[in-house]
């Protein structure tokens, strides 16, 4: 009975099934097709041991999945020996299979350790150019941790939130480029100044565009588009609305937010109302108008961010 098969695979555990092809209520293939579907006994052997000797039969039988297949009347001796064939290689791909999923649990830690080392040089490399305008290593922590924030909130997946907040630390990379006279310049910047400072976005996009490792070409995407602007007043290339990139986008809001927050040479903090003012006057303007409404309506998650890597020095 083919109902009673699946219940005793169900109830105990074997090493090869010996199967019939026409029995009641459900026929030799159909049980046999049952069995391979389950995750649990994919693996079982089948053989079928049949009175059905039509070249129809035999291809069905290995279309259910069977591994061999024996005819009525059978040798016993024959039978056995199919048996002992069949046990003896589902031992070795039982052995083989556990040298396999040793091997991929040490690739998946030795991939991991590679993810974490990225994430370390990214970090540093990005905390070098904040360092260099004499701003706080925590600053890109702040910056990478709102960015995931607002990457769960606007919808993307886990993997691609990971990927922003590992990426975003790089923003400005690029000001490694920018001479000290203007980046740690006290007072607002000249014209010409301005027109070097934005350079900063450019160098840095051409510091990571020759890679293929899906870290650095976001960070690639986020050093380039992160001063673009919604209403396409921004640079390099004045990109406009959801023109510019969703990565892009986001830095640009958890940049600025961090940034108003934190001293720096040319300013002090300000203060969140005044800051959260100007979010609000410029959504739709600077920034993403889903993003400003998504910031305001998950406050509390941004604001235990921001007491998590606080800077030694700040009050605030």
């Amino acid at each position: 009975n083919g109902f009673r098969e699946l219940e005793l695979i169900e109830e105990n555990t074997f090493d090869l099934v010996l199967l019939d092809v026409m029995m009641p209520e459900m026929n030799g293939y159909e049980g046999c097709r049952i069995i391979k579907k389950d995750s649990f006994c994919d693996d079982l052997p089948v053989i079928f041991i049949t009175a059905k000797t039509d070249e129809e039969s035999l291809i069905e039988a290995f279309d259910a999945g069977a591994q061999d297949y024996v005819t009525k009347p059978f040798n016993s001796a024959e039978l056995m020996a199919r048996i002992r064939t069949h046990l003896k290689l589902k031992a070795f791909e039982d052995s083989q299979q556990i040298v396999i999923d040793n091997a991929m649990a040490e690739l998946k830690i030795l991939n991991q350790e590679i993810i974490e080392t990225q994430k370390e040089v990214i970090f540093t490399m990005g905390s070098i150019g904040e360092t260099r305008s004499k701003e706080t290593g925590l600053h890109v922590k702040r910056v990478a941790e709102y960015s995931r924030l607002l990457a769960r909130l606007s919808g993307l997946e886990e993997y691609e939130a990971d990927l922003i907040a590992m990426a975003s630390p790089m923003h400005d990379i690029g000001k490694v480029g920018i001479p000290d006279s203007i980046l740690n310049k006290k007072g607002k910047l000249d014209a010409d100044e301005f027109e070097i400072m934005k350079t900063h976005v450019t160098i840095g996009y051409e510091m990571l565009k020759h890679s293929d490792r899906p870290i650095l070409k976001t960070a690639a995407t986020i050093a380039l588009e992160h001063h673009e602007k919604w209403d396409g007043s921004g640079y390099p290339k004045g990109l406009k609305g959801d023109k510019i990139h969703i990565y892009g986008r986001i830095t640009a809001l958890a940049d600025v937010f961090d940034a108003l927050g934190s001293d720096r040479c040319y300013k002090k903090a300000w203060l969140d109302e005044d800051i959260f003012a100007l979010l609000k006057e410029q959504s739709g303007k600077h920034f993403d108008p889903s993003l400003i409404d998504m910031f305001f309506s998950n406050l509390e998650d941004f604001f235990s961010v921001r007491t998590q890597y606080r800077d030694e020095s700040s009050d605030t």
